[in-house]
């Protein structure tokens, strides 16, 4: 690699950590805090949208979402997030980081607040826009993943990048957590203002008209962390790396670094920067990309989408969880905003209890024993508890058994998220080509958004059971919870095998990783050879 950007790119890998590493990691996490937040929060609000506006006169128990609708709210945001991870990260590489990030933040608090806003005091009205509303917000949180994790690999030096990388994913606890607090503070705000009768009480009374401001608040609240950090995320500069591996400009990522890294560099401007190196020139679709890192980004894909399969199908089952223990009675038995309440009461202590502990395990712990152990270890943990659920699924639910039933759904959160759902967000910002890498990053993730479809809505119709009492109203049969559990059994199996295709980057730098080295160092040995020729006279 020639002198100039060699340099930089050492001087990054060998900075020692400093106040701006951890500023980059609050500026770059708060996108995925209100990422969490805005795609966690709608499932604390449903059911109330279905007691406000499908509320059917006479009926013993309270208004639902109907299969379509419900399908179409919870899961319109994952299909808007996959089309921005492609979008945005494709044009993270084409454009540059810094030029894209503050458009998807822009996006996320214009759709945050447009989403509570939604038009109209009629069913289809509220459920159309809300849903136009929600495609583009997931599609600027899809936007997020690459450039952040990109952004934050980029940024990092050598021996905590993988720490750095982790803790910004980490953000998405604190997300989840946020969401649960909001929804308890503001139902319990207006339970108080406005005391209301249970649904078996007074059917009318209990779903107060006010509550059509609660489930509004809730979802425009995600729109405030993101408009706090967007000053801060304009002033960033072009990742060093970017700026002199793919803008060819080591002279301008020197100065850039130089303000931010507090490390004084001087890096002369390349002759040579209008010219593309020949082993460095080939393109996502090409032939030699392929054979470099083909079966890598095979690895990537295909382990994010069976982990989303699982991780956000677990989701589907939280109900049957926050029932068994107590902590959702019947909803006939509850008004609308006590509803709410104990939802998102329920969602904060399974958030606080297992998934934030699970994000920050494998921050303290996957520069110390490596991204692949990681996750091979959290796929096969993920495997034994879901077997353990399903296969004597009967004995989990006498009522003595709940508590163990409880426990090892718990365990299956945690080591998701101290596992694989951490690791297949850090390993694709670490082990492209620099030009290629946030395209690379956002085909891996768009991956995962689809097996977060297929786990959204796929296991909702298939943990439907046979007999019709027991199913949810107009879902047609399934195979019931037990089978849907043993084939996400299956589906976490099928991740540990297709971890072997990823590499462990731990300890290496990007430009090892991506084989960049050995690219720019044939560049030098053949320009070396070229200088030291003699012409014949």
């Amino acid at each position: 690699m020639a002198k100039g950007p060699r340099h930089v790119l050492d001087a990054l890998d060998t900075a020692k950590t400093q106040w701006y590493h951890f500023t980059a990691i609050i500026i770059a996490g708060m996108g995925f805090f209100t990422d969490a937040y805005d795609l966690f929060c709608i499932s604390i609000v449903t059911k109330l949208l279905g007691r406000i506006y499908y509320h059917q006169q006479g009926a013993a128990k309270p208004g639902t979402l109907p299969p379509n609708v419900s399908a179409a709210v919870n899961g319109v945001a994952f299909c808007g997030t996959l089309a921005g991870q492609l979008f945005f990260g494709w044009l993270g590489d084409k454009l540059g980081r810094k030029k894209v990030y503050g458009m998807t933040l822009m996006i996320m608090v214009i759709c945050s607040v447009a989403s509570g806003l939604s038009f109209g005091d009629k069913p289809k009205s509220v459920m159309a826009t809300l849903c136009f509303f929600r495609f583009w917000l997931g599609f600027g949180i899809g936007g997020d993943y690459p450039l952040s994790a990109t952004i934050m690999s980029e940024y990092a030096n050598k021996k905590t990048r993988g720490a750095f990388i982790a803790a910004v994913f980490a953000m998405q606890g604190f997300g989840i957590l946020a969401g649960g607090m909001v929804g308890i503070v503001i139902s319990a705000a207006f339970k108080s203002a406005y005391p209301a009768p249970t649904y078996q009480e007074n059917a009318a009374a209990s779903t107060i008209s006010q509550a059509d401001f609660v489930w509004r608040l809730i979802l425009m609240f995600g729109a405030l962390p993101a408009a706090l950090t967007y000053y801060w995320r304009m002033k960033m500069p072009e990742t060093a790396r970017y700026t002199a591996l793919v803008a060819k400009n080591s002279k301008q990522a020197a100065a850039d670094m130089s303000k931010v890294l507090q490390v004084e560099l001087q890096a002369e401007q390349e002759k040579a920067e209008d010219s593309q190196e020949k082993g460095n020139s080939f393109g996502l679709f090409s032939r030699e990309f392929a054979k470099r890192h083909g079966l890598h980004l095979l690895g990537t894909t295909t382990t994010w989408f069976l982990l989303d399969i699982a991780f956000y199908s677990q989701n589907l089952f939280q109900k049957d969880i926050f029932s068994a223990i107590g902590w959702i009675p019947p909803a006939q038995t509850m008004n609308a905003l006590d509803e709410v309440f104990r939802i998102a009461r329920a969602q904060t202590l399974i958030a606080l209890c297992s998934t934030v502990p699970g994000y920050w395990f494998t921050v303290f712990l996957i520069d110390r024993i490596g991204r692949f152990v990681i996750q091979i270890m959290g796929f096969f943990f993920m495997t034994v508890f879901m077997f353990a659920l399903a296969i004597p699924y009967d004995h989990w639910t006498h009522k003595e058994n709940r508590i163990g039933f409880v426990i090892m759904y718990s365990l299956t959160f945690f080591f998701a998220n101290f596992g694989p759902n951490a690791t297949t967000f850090v390993v694709p910002a670490e082990i492209f080509p620099a030009r290629l890498r946030s395209t690379c990053h956002g085909i891996s993730a768009a991956s995962g958004k689809a097996g977060a479809i297929v786990g959204a809505f796929g296991f909702l119709y298939a943990a439907q059971p046979k007999d019709p009492s027991k199913r949810d109203a107009g879902y047609p049969a399934g195979i019931g919870v037990k089978y849907s559990l043993i084939m996400l059994g299956c589906v976490n199996a099928l991740g540990v095998l297709f971890t072997l295709l990823v590499p462990e980057s731990n300890g290496k730098s990007l430009e090892e990783m991506s084989r960049e080295d050995e690219d720019n160092g044939e560049e030098m040995r053949a320009q070396n050879h070229g200088e030291n020729r003699t012409v014949p006279v």
